[in-house]
């Protein structure tokens, strides 16, 4: 067992199968020893956690949620393009998409959800750039959907 699966066990986090696309793209594409991923939302067992926008059908603390799961499920997707989360060795960049109501503005707190399990599970290497923005609106209701740069081992 790797160092990252370690964590997650003791995170009690199970990674899921990654979703398959539903459109015309990859999860993962690597270029070099970065590897990029699509937007990945919080879907648990193919259906999506919490559904709608934040300020309006759902709270601050559910889109963190949400950002959490979008994290996990996005790791997922490098586990099975990469074949080891070991092989990761910096968290470059999170992109969080945030569907939210006119007068929501806590897009920082919720993709915190996601940017606090990439610390917990990398430490140091875990620590990213990013960017939080609003979306009035994202595919399938989906409240966050996050993507990723991280730089591989090669």
């Amino acid at each position: 067992m790797g160092i990252i699966e370690s964590r997650l066990v003791a995170l009690g986090i199970d990674l899921p199968e990654p979703s398959v696309p539903v459109a015309t793209y990859v999860p993962v594409v690597t270029i070099d020893n970065l590897a990029f991923t699509s937007g990945t939302g919080c879907r648990v067992n193919g259906k999506l956690m919490y559904e709608g926008q934040l300020g309006r059908e759902l709270t601050a603390d559910q889109g963190r949620q949400a950002a959490r799961q979008s994290a996990i499920n996005t790791l997922a997707a490098l586990q099975a393009h990469l074949g080891d989360l070991d092989r990761i060795e910096r968290i470059v960049k999170l992109l969080g998409f945030v569907n939210s109501s006119a007068d929501f503005a806590l897009q920082p707190y919720v993709i915190d959800g996601a940017s606090e399990l990439l610390v917990q599970l990398f430490g140091e290497s875990g620590q990213h750039a990013r960017s939080a923005v609003a979306a009035p609106a994202l595919p399938f209701h989906t409240p966050v959907s996050i993507e990723m740069i991280v730089r591989i081992r090669t």
